[in-house]
């Protein structure tokens, strides 16, 4: 299946977690930037990170290529802001038609709230469920053997392999 892993990376967490998966299933990726960046330090950060995600924007991104036709699967990968994916990632679904394909998420975390997340990205994709989901706390910033194992399992559901 020709798959694309498309995200979303604040702080290289998600940027850490797409370059793993893509790489276990020979995907290509898409990192999203937004015109506007966000703040990476401070209360700044989870200000406007949050009320961003809470208010559901759907800021401009950077211009990027995507060829629906090119792939079979498109996973998603957002950091969990406010419970809810981060708005690069809901700028990415509204513009663009995801019909028929198959799609999976994964999402990076600090804390919790992933769970609502999915649900969040689920009401507007046009798929009946995600066909996998990946929770992952900070794969980057404090690596664990936990992630590795969960990264691998997301893996082999998707390529239909024993983990």
């Amino acid at each position: 299946m020709n798959t694309i892993v498309v995200y979303y990376s604040l702080e290289g967490n998600t940027d850490f977690a797409a370059g793993r998966i893509a790489a276990a299933l020979g995907a290509d990726t898409l990192r999203l930037y937004p015109c506007k960046a966000y703040p990476d330090r401070g209360f700044r950060k989870f200000f406007w990170g949050g009320k961003s995600a809470v208010m559901a924007e759907t800021p401009a991104l950077e211009p990027y290529r995507f060829d629906r036709t090119a792939y079979d699967r498109v996973i998603l990968g957002f950091p969990v802001w406010a419970a809810r994916p981060a708005p690069p990632i809901r700028t990415f679904v509204k513009d663009n038609d995801l019909t028929d394909l198959h799609i999976a998420a994964f999402a990076c975390q600090s804390g919790s709230g992933a769970e609502k997340a999915f649900a969040k990205l689920q009401a507007c994709l046009p798929a009946d469920r995600l066909e996998a989901t990946l929770i992952l706390t900070d794969p980057k910033s404090k690596p664990d053997e936990q992630n590795e194992r969960n990264i691998r399992a997301f893996c082999a559901a998707l390529d239909g392999t024993p983990a």
